[in-house]
């Protein structure tokens, strides 16, 4: 029997032996482990979307774990399904945290409901990862945010649209799921539509249910607002799977690009998978990462993920592998929490807050993604891509590099003289 052996065996008797007398024994194999939470809808409206960003969590653990994981100790995930419901994600964040005894977790897509989980992470001083684009007017101290904020996504879209090359767009359909995310974005929007001269009688404004299927009368409508003879552009911020009954209405009702362009937020490589893209080429959607971007760092990260899904069998991907914008968000934000924990020395979460200030990520998109040492948000490149035939999307403007995040909107007259620092409580 080898040493090492020797020593495992001894310990497993040691803890037969406290069972044994009634005493409480902790897992071996979570002592030797950082406990990461993964805390994603794997059932309901939303799976559509943040199912894949479970997969990337443990896929970028493996990652990790291979290369002898964190302060010398692996990391190992513990997966939650909070099912599209927003009470239940407070609940399980709850779970994670008093009963898991996680480090950290990444999870949520909707503002719903990482509204919900905010004030479990702040009272328990705990650490949540948001890797989605958001509508800023939010700073907490407990929260990294690795997706994108209006300034980083929403204005620069707009700002798109209404350009010769994005086609003089001069009236605006905002489009959404209803809930905070899309009304917040869109008070944003209006007021900075108003600010660049655009008439009330030229915004129309409408919202549908998580879960909505029926988009023929709300395309009809929009085909009459557009032809009042000014250029109209649609702004969508529709969530989870009623992109797909929008898209495929918008190919029934022959609403071409060319005649009313669409910009998504919320639509990326994996929302277009059950979809016939080729009524939709040339419509647009505005994000800080593509798969079709070319550079080194992310063919890299497509093979490492096509080879994951591959070997671990992953529905639709093992045989058609995408990666999108939130998975590159959840794979940088993994990474710097990882970094943090090493420079930090622990996981304590005030000393991996501190340790998180000015992160940096060689990111897929091609740039370094650097975390703000104030803000809790990730400089950014935005990019605005076209709908191809095959469903990926060809870059048709970016910025010329990343551009800083401003959680607080200037064009919301309340936010004046609001600090992009988190409140220490």
């Amino acid at each position: 029997m080898s040493h090492t052996t020797r020593r495992a065996f001894a310990a497993s008797l040691s803890a037969v032996a406290l069972a044994a007398a009634g005493a409480f024994v902790p897992s071996a194999f979570a002592a030797d482990t950082i406990k990461v939470g993964v805390l994603h809808s794997l059932s309901g409206t939303m799976a559509i979307s943040e199912t894949v960003l479970k997969d990337t969590v443990l896929m970028t653990i493996d990652e990790i774990n291979a290369k002898g994981g964190v302060l010398g100790k692996k990391l190992e995930p513990v997966v939650v399904d909070p099912a599209s419901n927003w009470p239940l994600f407070a609940e399980k964040a709850k779970q994670l945290i008093s009963q898991d005894k996680v480090a950290v977790v990444f999870g949520c897509w909707t503002s719903v409901s990482r509204k919900s989980v905010l004030p479990v992470f702040e009272e328990t001083n705990s650490l949540l990862f948001y890797p989605v684009q958001y509508e800023g007017e939010e700073l907490s101290k407990n929260v990294f945010y690795t997706g994108a904020a209006p300034n980083q996504q929403a204005i620069p879209a707009v700002e798109y649209l209404m350009s010769k090359d994005g086609g003089s767009a001069k009236r605006f359909v905002l489009l959404g799921t209803d809930y905070v995310y899309p009304r917040t974005t869109n008070k944003i929007l209006r007021a900075f539509l108003k600010s660049k001269g655009v008439a009330e009688a030229d915004i129309m404004e409408e919202y549908t249910p998580f879960g909505h299927s029926d988009y023929q009368t709300i395309i009809a409508k929009i085909k009459k607002f557009s032809s009042e003879g000014k250029k109209t552009a649609v702004v969508s911020t529709i969530n989870g799977d009623s992109n797909v009954p929008f898209y495929k209405e918008l190919g029934n009702q022959g609403l071409k690009a060319t005649d009313v362009p669409v910009v998504a937020f919320s639509v990326g490589e994996e929302e277009l998978r059950g979809v016939d893209t080729k009524p939709l080429v040339g419509h647009l959607a505005a994000w800080n990462y593509f798969m079709s971007i070319k550079n080194p760092t992310n063919t890299a990260f497509i093979k490492q993920w096509s080879d994951y899904a591959k070997a671990k069998g992953i529905a639709g991907h093992k045989d058609k592998p995408l990666t999108n914008d939130p998975m590159e968000a959840t794979y940088i934000g993994i990474h710097m929490w990882a970094q943090a924990v090493e420079k930090a020395k622990s996981t304590d979460t005030d000393k991996v807050i501190a340790a998180m200030a000015g992160q940096t990520v060689k990111a897929p998109g091609g740039f370094t993604s650097t975390m703000d040492k104030e803000n809790h948000h990730l400089h950014k490149p935005v990019f605005i891509g076209e709908i191809k035939a095959d469903g990926q999307f060809n870059v048709v403007w970016k910025t010329p590099g990343p551009v800083v995040a401003d959680p607080w909107s200037d064009y919301i007259a309340e936010n004046k003289g609001k600090k992009n620092v988190p409140e220490k409580k």
